[in-house]
């Protein structure tokens, strides 16, 4: 098969993709159809692991009554983290950000680390264990790709308890949590990231992470 050639259109246009990805927490409550979740969900398990072991697992959390404890427990962790906050004018921003999306997405997923796959055979990760790991994020970062491509949005919901996130989905022993996601259709993109638009955070110049040795 002749490889496909990508030009310099499509090599602009994946450079915008890259910088219109956001993480997203304002969502419209419109359902994604099943065809596109699938195909979003694909692209995702074409990701790159190492020695091939494809680690991720994908949980849709479909219970109102699941996602209403997940969405309780992360705004209760918030909270917390607020409080630990000790300057007044950063707690205040801290405050008036929304943090997630688990009432109003569509969809809510949450990912999986298959720490003992089958797949895969060791090859790799004899003495890097975590590259398994490792993968799985790079399966998220494909979704959240994916996603931007078709019109979606995606928000990593992060400031949570992985073990409690973990007893309330049931999951296998030797499954350990790397994410929850909210998936759907973003209320109003925008080309400047919120943190940035809420004085939290800017993104920082590359100089001042790329060293040489």
């Amino acid at each position: 098969m002749t490889p496909p050639v990508f030009d310099t259109a499509f090599a602009a246009q994946l450079d915008e993709l890259f910088r219109w990805r956001r993480d997203v927490r304002h969502f419209r409550r419109d359902a994604i159809p099943e065809a596109d979740l699938h195909a979003l969900l694909t692209t995702a398990a074409r990701s790159p692991s190492v020695g091939n072991a494809q680690p991720w697992r994908f949980v849709r959390v479909r219970s109102a009554m699941l996602r209403e404890r997940l969405a309780r427990h992360v705004d209760a962790a918030s909270h917390a983290a607020a409080g630990q906050l000790t300057d007044p004018a950063r707690r205040d921003r801290y405050a008036a950000l929304k943090l997630h999306g688990l009432r109003e997405a569509p969809e809510v997923i949450a990912v999986f680390n298959d720490d003992a796959p089958t797949a895969g055979y060791g090859l790799g990760r004899a003495t890097m264990a975590e590259t398994l790991r490792y993968s799985t994020v790079i399966a998220v970062h494909t979704l959240w790709l994916a996603a931007r491509a078709r019109g979606y949005g995606l928000g990593w919901v992060s400031i949570l308890d992985p073990d409690v996130v973990t007893a309330m989905l049931d999951v296998p022993s030797h499954w350990s949590f790397v994410a929850v996601l909210c998936l759907g259709t973003p209320l109003a993109p925008d080309a400047v990231p919120e943190l940035e638009r809420r004085d939290w955070q800017a993104r920082e110049p590359l100089a001042e992470r790329l060293f040489e040795r």
